[in-house]
This record gives structure tokens, C-alpha cells and sequence, in this order.
């Protein structure tokens, strides 16, 4: 496809975005979304942290009922934002925070299933690596294998808030492509000292790579893959407490 005019050049995704105020998926003008940002995967999360959270709370996105507001934390100015599901929907929503509204800084929070023996049900785990099933990567690497970490700053930050919080761990992850896995993955991953398994950080740490932004994941250990063991609604509120205090100081002072 040609350009729209003689100066243009050649149409991109980005030239797309640049021509409207909102994007396909986030109906906010240019403005209204902070720098920086808390991404949970469910929209109602989202709500939930904006109203528990936040000050002067403006939300600026319902389209498909993927929530995302702006307001202030602690006098500084945040924004919150659902994602979805798996790393495809996380995608695009990071691609145009971070291309479209000028997002520096992004923080996943959510759940996860603890791996290990150590990750046990409502313990935090924060995201060094982020390893995947998936083959998104490949189609930017050449096929080469590519290894997306958390921003140093960012996760420095985290741990400064939790050191002296129980069962908080730091390590690598793994972001997969299915939520009801029938191979033997979960062993494989054990054997690597993998903590946990979500959906959704792979992208988050990757697409940040790309554009030179800066990410980091907080997670809570809402069931274990091994043991089967879930947290009951009492003690996952708690814990979602803990994990978006931590999340909230490390986007101030990361």
C-alpha cells in the first residue's frame, strides 16, 4: 500500500496510528494516559485498582470492555490498563500504549501458577526472564532464540519494596502459549528452576526491548501446577494487595 501524499512514504502501522487520536483498541486522545502504567490482564482488576488505589480517577477506555484509567498515586501521575489473555492480546495493547500514547514505563501484574516446591500459593513473584512456548519471538529474531528480561531499575525498585515481606521471590518465568496443557512442559520447566507459569510477560519484556521502554512483572501464586493447591477469594484479595503495592512503589521510584 503507497502513501497517502508525496511526503508520506510508504504506509506503516505506526504512520496509522499517528493520523488519529485513538487506536483500534484504546479510545483515549493523545494526553490522556501517563508515562506510566500498571498492566493486569483482567479488565475488572483494573477497576479494582483504580478505585482502591488511585486519586482523581479518569477512565479513558471501555472499547470491548478493556478497561483503562488514569489518575495519581501518591501525588504522582498513573495510569492502569487492561490487557486480556495470553501474549497476542497483551500485544496489542502494549504496541499502541507504546507507540500511539507515549508509555514509558509498564508494569504487568497478575496471577500465575507456582512450579517449585518454594513458589507456594499467595507468594509474589517478580519476573526476571521470561521464558515462552511461543513462536512470536522468532518472527523478529530471525528464528534466533531471544532471552527478554524486566528492566534492572524497575525490578531493583521491586525488590527494595518487598525485602522484608515473606515468600517473595525473584526468577525466571515462563509465558505460555496454553492455559490447559496436556505435555509433559510443566516438568521441563521445573527442571530449569522456572518459579512459575502465566501468559502474558514474554510479550511484555520483548516488545519493551524493541522500543527501547521499560517493563517488569509482579505476580501472585494463585494455585500450583504441581500440588494443585488455590487460593481461597479471602486470601487472593489479600494477596493482590501486597502485589500492587509493590508494583505501584516500583513505578515511582524505578
Amino acid at each position: 500500500m503507497q502513501g497517502w501524499g508525496p511526503k508520506r512514504g510508504p504506509f506503516t502501522p505506526a504512520l496509522w496510528l499517528a493520523e488519529f487520536m485513538s487506536t483500534p483498541h484504546i479510545s483515549a486522545n493523545k494526553g490522556d494516559i501517563a508515562e506510566r502504567i500498571l498492566l493486569p490482564g483482567d479488565p475488572l482488576r483494573a477497576k479494582w485498582i483504580a478505585d482502591t488505589y488511585m486519586s482523581d480517577v479518569v477512565q479513558y477506555n471501555a472499547v470491548r470492555n478493556m478497561f483503562g484509567y488514569t489518575g495519581t498515586y501518591k501525588g504522582e501521575r498513573v495510569s492502569v490498563q487492561g490487557t486480556g489473555m495470553g501474549l497476542p492480546s497483551l500485544s496489542i495493547y502494549v504496541n499502541e500504549l507504546f507507540d500511539h500514547f507515549g508509555v514509558q514505563t509498564a508494569i504487568r501484574i497478575g496471577t500465575c501458577g507456582g512450579l517449585l516446591e518454594k513458589t507456594k500459593v499467595g507468594d509474589v513473584i517478580l519476573a526476571m526472564t521470561a521464558s515462552t512456548d511461543s513462536n512470536i519471538n522468532r518472527r523478529f529474531t530471525n528464528d534466533l532464540d531471544f532471552a527478554p528480561h524486566a528492566d534492572f531499575k524497575l525490578l531493583l525498585a521491586a525488590y527494595e519494596a518487598s525485602k522484608n515481606l515473606p515468600n517473595v521471590h525473584i526468577g525466571g518465568i515462563a509465558s505460555m502459549d496454553y492455559f490447559y496443557d496436556e505435555t509433559d512442559a510443566a516438568q521441563k520447566l521445573i527442571a530449569h528452576g522456572v518459579l512459575g507459569i502465566e501468559m502474558e510477560a514474554n510479550q511484555l519484556y520483548s516488545i519493551a526491548a524493541r522500543k527501547n521502554r521499560r517493563a517488569l512483572t509482579v505476580l501472585t501464586v494463585s494455585d500450583h501446577v504441581i500440588t494443585h493447591e488455590s487460593m481461597s477469594s479471602t486470601d487472593r484479595e489479600k494477596s493482590l494487595t501486597t502485589m500492587a503495592e509493590i508494583a505501584f512503589t516500583a513505578l515511582l521510584n524505578g
